[in-house]
């Protein structure tokens, strides 16, 4: 079965599809995260300004399936429905936004080993080691930036 995939700017009416494949994505890929950790992250994402940065929506018909934000040369976040992982999509997001927005890099959580292993193949190296994460936490994050960039 072809699925019908476009890419498209962020908008309002999307949050809420937004927020849920957040949600989704974190819960099946983020097992280190504690509980008071994530809604933490939840509540601040629930307030977060989406129109801030760039934000791309990967529509799987008129359902965000993914999206990916970007400030600069970066990837700022990238979240991928469970349900569509493993089908390609979320090599088609990098592919797009390496080619269309000039992005290099992307911070990863080292211990959200699958994303380090994504990130991999699709072409990013890690260059940097930090103990903790953008929120001193103690997520230790992998900075990466694509190799040839």
């Amino acid at each position: 079965m072809i699925m019908e995939i476009r890419i498209e700017h962020y908008n309002a009416e999307l949050r809420s599809q937004l927020l849920k494949v957040w949600e989704k994505s974190v819960l099946a890929s983020h097992h280190f995260l504690t509980k008071e950790d994530f809604f933490e992250i939840k509540t601040s994402l629930e307030e977060y300004e989406f129109e801030a940065i760039t934000v791309l929506c990967l529509m799987v018909r008129e359902t965000v399936a993914g999206f990916v934000g970007l400030y600069e040369s970066k990837i700022e976040m990238l979240f991928l429905d469970p349900d569509y992982i493993g089908q390609g999509l979320g090599k088609q997001l990098v592919e797009f936004v390496t080619q269309n927005y000039k992005v290099s890099l992307v911070d990863v959580n080292e211990q959200n080993v699958n994303a380090v292993k994504f990130y991999e193949k699709v072409g990013f190296e890690a260059y940097e080691r930090t103990d903790k994460d953008d929120f001193d936490k103690d997520y230790p994050l992998l900075r990466m930036r694509l190799k040839d960039a």
